[in-house]
């Protein structure tokens, strides 16, 4: 699949040396047979941070994509997230999207790839990029399926009332059909074949609504596998288990194809936290461990208070996961929610980071980067000179 001018050139001169960082960087495997998170001369682990492009600036412009890179490299972060599918469309022209949507890329972006200037900047000051998909298997937000939908009503998931899946405003393509996931992946395997990344990343929305799953396809595949009708109770144990079976065998998918790209890639899955979203989303991120289909785990453990953090991380090292395991994970920490104009106090993020620390959780992701440049940078001067000192 051939890259998109007018960065071609300038990508392709850094894929040999991006590689050569990939060499040294996450690709070298530890004791147990998990990839270790960084380089060893990241001994702090995973710092990453998310960027998104809603309630974010920075892939507005190369120049704020520059001063973001510069700004994070200088708190002390080594791996940046950037969203790179949100809303139905993506932030770099994607071939895929062109052929089966007639859009290439969001308008915001038009004549950019700020995909490419961001691995470009993230390069010059040694961050790792690994993209973010975060919209997953979500069609739209409170837009009854958006474009995508409207091309393609057939991808639409279904409750069992028939009507179009709808959980807190997002309505959701079936993640069980398999037309749906060679999309997704097609979009995912884009990324990883036309740029130099160190990986790609599945977010929550790698997933399904429990309340999903009552159309036409699956309710004959189910009929056909198993004898019998999916029940009118969404979260009878037999069902739920059945589809979160079919995510689980998607994200083995991803993983295979990624690694045939190159063994190097790393592939990021950033779950709801476990069982939660097992029962709520079908995301069986345990067992996504347990048969070593990710390399980077990084749980959404968006909590405002110590203790409720706190009991997430026991209950994770205490059953979830092997000692072995807890080594590919990097919780992710909620700096800000722009919706209720939360902010977590550096008080309350350094506690989080030393129990982390306490616990052998060498890492974790910040969500989001607006919330470093608040209150005068705040938050990053406490990472600066605090955990993530150098």
């Amino acid at each position: 699949m051939p890259f998109f001018p007018p960065f071609q050139s300038a990508i392709r001169s850094l894929a040999s040396s991006l590689q050569q960082r990939l060499a040294t960087g996450f690709s070298a495997p530890n004791p147990s047979g998990l990839p270790s998170s960084l380089a060893a001369d990241n001994a702090g682990g995973i710092r990453g941070v998310w960027i998104p492009n809603t309630d974010c600036k920075v892939l507005t412009s190369k120049q704020r994509i520059a001063e973001a890179m510069d700004f994070l490299a200088d708190t002390g972060f080594n791996t940046v997230f950037p969203v790179v599918w949100s809303k139905g469309f993506t932030a770099y022209p994607s071939q895929i999207m062109r052929e089966q949507f007639g859009a290439e890329i969001d308008s915001r972006y038009q004549g950019r790839d700020p995909l490419a200037e961001l691995i470009v900047e993230a390069n010059r000051v040694g961050l790792k990029v690994i993209p973010c998909f975060e919209y997953g298997f979500v069609s739209s937000y409170n837009l009854n399926g958006g474009h995508l939908l409207a091309k393609k009503p057939e991808w639409a998931a279904r409750d069992r009332t028939g009507n179009l899946l709808k959980k807190n405003n997002f309505e959701w393509m079936n993640s069980l059909d398999p037309e749906v996931q060679d999309f997704l992946l097609g979009l995912m395997l884009e990324v990883a074949q036309n740029y130099p990344v160190n990986g790609v990343q599945g977010d929550d929305r790698i997933a399904l609504p429990v309340e999903g799953g009552y159309d036409e396809k699956t309710i004959k595949r189910y009929r056909e596998e198993c004898g019998r009708e999916p029940p009118a109770n969404p979260r009878e144990q037999h069902w739920l288990h059945w589809r979160a079976d079919i995510i689980t065998e998607f994200v083995a998918r991803i993983h295979r194809e990624l690694k045939a790209i190159n063994p190097d890639l790393l592939l990021s899955m950033s779950p709801n936290p476990y069982e939660w979203g097992l029962l709520e989303y079908l995301q069986d991120s345990k067992s996504w461990v347990d048969k070593n289909l990710v390399d980077l785990l990084h749980p959404q453990f968006y909590r405002r208070d110590f203790n409720a953090y706190k009991q997430l991380v026991d209950r994770l090292i205490g059953g979830q996961l092997s000692g072995e395991q807890v080594q590919c994970v990097s919780p992710g920490i909620l700096l800000t929610n722009r919706g209720t104009n939360y902010s977590i106090n550096p008080e309350l993020l350094l506690q989080v980071i030393a129990y982390n620390r306490s616990r052998g959780i060498q890492g974790e992701v910040m969500f989001f980067y607006e919330g470093l440049r608040d209150n005068g940078n705040a938050l990053a001067e406490v990472l600066k000179n605090g955990p993530y000192a150098r």
